[in-house]
Order: C-alpha cells, then structure tokens, then sequence
C-alpha cells in the first residue's frame, strides 16, 4: 500500500518562491504567467493532499499567494528566491517524490512557456533545476 507524503504549508510556500523566481528570471513577470500558474495550482496541485491553511483553505493556493507577493515586492532577488527553495528541498527531500519532482518541473516549465516560448534565462534555470531535483 502506498501512503501519501504529508505535505506542509513551508512546503507550498517554498513552491511560490520557485516558480516566482521561473518567471521573473529574466527581468519581468507577464500576467500569462502568472496566470498559467493559477491553472496548474487548480488542475494539478490542490489534489496533491488534502492539508488546509488555518483558514480553512487548501494550502496549495499558498503557491499562488507567496507568488503574488513576492511580485508585488520588487526588491527581491530571483537567485534568493531559488536558493531558499533549493535549500528548502535539501531539508525536506523526503517530501519530494518522483511524482511532486514531476509535477514541479512541469510547473515551471508551463510557466516558461507560457509567454512566447523559452529564453535563455529560464532555460538556464530550468536546467539547474532539473538537477537539483535529481539530487536525493
């Protein structure tokens, strides 16, 4: 019997920071972006558990919020941002199955995608990324 990884809320939140630093890579976040991350968090990502913020709502809308935030917020750094989460992952990669690595790449892919195709900085960071999820 296979059992699910109970996820936490540091969890969704360090998925927001990731996929913030995906597409502000290279200098500015388009509201496509933005908004094929909506669509993934709905399609994909609230079905993942069924862990709920203190408000009563899944905690996957997390993602989306800290993404919000963090591009209302001009000052932060794109390499800060992916280092937190790459740090983040290190801490907790028992959290990180094949399926969740998955799922996150096909995030932050759709979201480099979705505003006229790859440049060469997400491919770069795409490329750092699939990496660092290789890593146990």
């Amino acid at each position: 019997m296979k059992t699910k990884k109970k996820m936490t809320i540091e969890f969704y939140r360090n998925l927001g920071k990731l996929f913030y630093a995906m597409a502000a890579v290279d200098g500015n976040v388009k509201p496509i972006e933005f908004d094929k991350l909506k669509t993934l968090v709905k399609k994909e990502w609230l079905v993942v558990d069924d862990l709920e913020d203190t408000f009563g709502t899944d905690a996957a809308y997390q993602i989306e919020i800290v993404f919000d935030w963090l591009n209302e917020d001009e000052e932060l750094n794109v390499k800060v941002c992916f280092k937190d989460f790459i740090n983040y992952k290190k801490s907790q990669s028992h959290l990180f199955t094949q399926d969740i690595r998955r799922l996150i790449l096909k995030t932050a892919s759709a979201i480099a995608y979705a505003f006229s195709g790859i440049n060469k900085s997400e491919l770069t960071l795409l490329a750092k990324l699939d990496i660092e999820l290789k890593i146990p």
